[in-house]
């Protein structure tokens, strides 16, 4: 039997159902000369199409084979998938009183639930658990954890210690209650942000498999999964917990634990035979940042970058490895103070510059924001009283997790309310809590300037031969 032989056309991306039906509709078949199909054959790595660059293997691989482990020759020695719940309308709020809550309320039902089990089970060893929860979206979000943790008849209470701030979405703080029966995958994040004290940074960064183009976001704080789509996150430290029979009553909390690097000393070393000793692990980690903020590095392995994590250079020129750690401390700096930049110059609320005295707070509740027009970008409407203009259309270039920094605050600072439990999510609690009415308008206007400062950071990076 003779191989077959396989063809194939793109069409190209994002089009409409009439597009593709006008074009089947046309085409007829394909075996339609018109289609000028190509043949297509597999590489190593079992790719058909979109495939791979094979100068991507040469790079030094982020991850390690195996976590935590000091010997690794990679960047980092361990890594964190971002946090999985699996009930995001109860476990996070902009307000934290209706998060406590709300909470408060479910593990009220969960624990009547299990007492009416353990009930039943008096009565019948039996007893499926499944003939007898309630299931009401409205009262409790069941997940395979808590349905086993109720099998089990554990007892839950709500620990108010447990309440942590998260990011949601790019440039999206919630509160969130992070005590693990509560949330389906938690990950490793009690290892890496450590409550109440001890400091850290982690860059988060698209996983295998995305429908969206590769991006990351500095954190720090915890982070959700979908930060960006199916995150996966590299931390400056690490912590472990010390064992210890008793601690002594005026130790400092910080000395429970003991603080690793996650850099590894195999990158740490390369470094400085390559660039000098007065390399740090912190340059080599704000490197990584600001290398894989690099268009060119982005656009060369688009295919390996879908299909892989990022796999990274030291690059050949001295100059250029401070000048890509440079930009990266830069970059971090700029990310995470994303809520304190100035106001554009150029930006105009309701046809004037930006006063130096605070609007009415009966002005500033908001509902949902919008552009006047689709296409109509310079302009905001943030609410009925309040109209931003000459917006720079430069600051939109900065995407992040497939839209602009500035539709994410617009689309995340609006109010919903989830359709099954009837929670609603209201940003205005979280600048009515932190006693700035404000808020979220200081907060559209700094992202703006985080976008275009970034655009042009970005745009200074080094050139750098990739194939």
């Amino acid at each position: 039997m003779n191989k077959a032989e396989i063809f194939y056309k793109d069409i190209g991306d994002y089009l409409s159902r009439e597009e593709k039906l006008r074009i089947v509709r046309e085409d007829r078949s394909i075996l339609n000369a018109d289609l000028k199909m190509n043949q297509i054959k597999p590489n190593e790595h079992g790719d058909w199409i979109n495939k791979r660059n094979s100068k991507f293997d040469e790079f030094i691989p982020l991850e390690p084979y195996k976590k935590f482990d000091n010997m690794t020759q990679s960047f980092f020695s361990t890594y964190a998938i971002g946090i999985s719940t699996n009930r995001d309308a109860w476990v996070y709020n902009f307000s934290k009183n209706l998060l406590i809550s709300n909470m408060k309320k479910m593990i009220g039902f969960y624990n009547e639930q299990r007492k009416l089990i353990e009930n039943e089970r008096k009565k019948s060893k039996k007893t499926n658990i499944d003939d007898c929860l309630d299931t009401n979206p409205q009262r409790i979000s069941w997940t395979r954890s808590l349905r086993s943790d109720v099998d089990k008849n554990v007892v839950h209470k709500f620990k108010n210690e447990e309440i942590v701030l998260s990011f949601y979405r790019p440039f999206n703080k919630e509160h969130l209650y992070y005590d693990k029966p509560f949330i389906e995958s938690p990950g490793l994040w009690s290892q890496l942000f450590i409550k109440d004290h001890s400091e850290n940074l982690a860059i988060c960064l698209t996983g295998i498999g995305t429908t969206k183009d590769f991006t990351m976001l500095i954190v720090d704080h915890f982070p959700c999964l979908d930060i960006v789509e199916k995150g996966q996150c590299f931390p400056l430290y690490w912590y472990e917990k010390k064992e210890k029979a008793q601690k002594n009553l005026f130790e400092n909390s910080d000395d429970e634990y003991i603080r690793h690097d996650a850099i590894s000393d195999f990158i740490l070393d390369q470094a400085k035979t390559r660039y000098g000793g007065r390399v740090t692990k912190e340059d080599v980690f704000y490197y990584v940042y600001g290398i894989l903020h690099h268009p060119d590095y982005r656009k060369t392995f688009a295919n390996d970058l879908k299909k892989m994590l990022p796999r990274l250079p030291l690059v050949e020129k001295a100059a250029d490895f401070w000048a890509f750690s440079k930009a990266g401390r830069e970059l971090v700096s700029l990310h995470l103070n994303y809520e304190d930049q100035p106001v554009p110059k150029e930006i105009l609320i309701n046809g004037k510059p930006f006063p130096k005295t605070s609007f009415p707070a009966d002005q500033l509740t908001i509902n949902q924001m919008k552009f006047p027009s689709k296409g109509q970008k310079d302009t905001i409407i943030y609410n009925l009283y309040l109209l931003i203009s000459n917006i720079p259309l430069k600051a939109y270039e900065y995407i992040v997790n497939g839209k602009s920094a500035i539709e994410w605050i617009m689309e995340r600072y609006a109010v919903t309310v989830h359709k099954e439990s009837g929670i609603k999510n209201d940003p205005n609690d979280w600048a009515v809590e932190h006693e700035n009415p404000q808020y979220i308008l200081d907060l559209l206007l700094s992202v703006i300037t985080v976008s275009i400062k970034t655009v042009d950071i970005v745009a200074g990076l080094p050139k750098v031969e990739w194939e």
